[in-house]
């Protein structure tokens, strides 16, 4: 089963139009795209969130090693 020809694609159309009318159909197309667009503004949004995370992993770690060194070169006071 491949892409629809033009026919096939112009009676889909004849169908849309009929079953929601001419007026209607902007306001789908313009509901859809905004839809598109929230999606789109989500799956970025996590990615956002994840990199930060890891980031932040990132730095615990590097804070976690500059403590190991500092504490390796410090000598204790003697008593």
């Amino acid at each position: 089963m491949g892409m629809p020809s033009m026919p096939e694609l112009l009676i889909i159309l004849a169908i849309v139009v009929l079953l929601f009318g001419a007026k209607k159909i902007p306001d789908l197309a313009k509901g859809i795209g905004k839809g598109i667009k929230d999606f789109k503004s989500a799956v970025k949004d996590d990615e956002t969130v994840a990199d930060t995370k890891e980031s932040v992993k990132e730095i615990k770690d590097e804070v976690k090693e500059a403590a190991a060194a500092v504490k390796e070169t410090t000598t204790p006071p003697k008593a």
